[in-house]
């Protein structure tokens, strides 16, 4: 196993566990205790981890990035749920944008599972546009931009350029945090950006977080919460967001 591989797996663990030990890491990976040592002094170099007596513990800094691989698979029963609830409201037909989120691709996948007809997708996720390839009768368009090395997104400039050239029936987009006072916020500037504008060019506006996302606040600015028509997540919020959600005149949708 290579020791990108190792690592990535590592993280994986923690995501999970919240902790991990190098003794135990060394048992299972069959390789040195200073070999993962390496390995944990990489991930906390990275901002994925804190060193610890014995090992190491998950970083819970909101604005850390992590992989993609990661997040795609963080919470998926939930990221399912959502994705199903977000199917329903589009429309055969419709054209919508896609951001680089890991909720926005399982929302991909469950369009085309569901065999949605005739839909024009405009996404800066090449998770998104590699997903999409077998959609039949589908059209697929990508943003172009920067490459993001660890997000498979598509960012900066000639993104917000190519989001700026169409208008769709609906956005969807997720954030890292969702806060009364501050809004909706990402840990990435570029990428807040671009789902600002992708919220620009919709008739419909849909926030697709999972109930982990409220109450925090990251390092970017994506725009306040009443510039959301609707809000999907994985579980019923507290009753003082259904009351907020209801005086700004947002709809939310959960599992019922």
């Amino acid at each position: 196993m290579l020791a990108i591989e190792r690592r990535n797996e590592i993280l994986e663990k923690l995501q999970n566990d919240r902790r991990v030990v190098v003794s135990e890491l060394s048992q299972i990976y069959e390789v040195s205790e200073e070999t993962i040592r390496r390995d944990l002094d990489k991930l906390v170099q990275d901002g994925f981890a804190i060193k610890s007596y014995g090992g190491a513990v998950i970083n819970e800094n909101v604005n850390i990035e992590l992989p993609f691989n990661i997040r795609k698979n963080r919470n998926i029963v939930g990221k399912q749920h959502i994705a199903e609830l977000v199917s329903e409201q589009i429309k055969d037909g419709d054209s919508i944008m896609l951001d680089a989120s890991s909720t926005a691709v399982y929302v991909a996948k469950t369009l085309l599972e569901q065999g949605k007809k005739n839909l024009t997708v405009l996404t800066n996720s090449v998770e998104i546009i590699i997903e999409l390839f077998g959609a039949q009768d589908w059209k697929v368009l990508s943003t172009g931009g920067e490459s993001r090395e660890g997000s498979f997104a598509l960012v900066g400039y000639q993104t917000d350029r190519m989001l700026r050239s169409y208008h769709v029936d609906k956005a969807i987009i997720s954030a890292k945090g969702i806060d009364m006072n501050a809004g909706l916020t990402d840990s990435d500037d570029l990428h807040a950006n671009n789902k600002r504008t992708m919220l620009t060019r919709a008739k419909e506006k849909i926030l697709a977080v999972d109930s982990s996302k409220f109450d925090q606040v990251a390092f970017a600015e994506i725009g306040s919460l009443d510039q959301i028509t609707t809000i999907v997540t994985d579980a019923k919020p507290e009753t003082r967001w259904l009351q907020h959600f209801d005086k700004i005149g947002v709809k939310c949708i959960y599992p019922k």
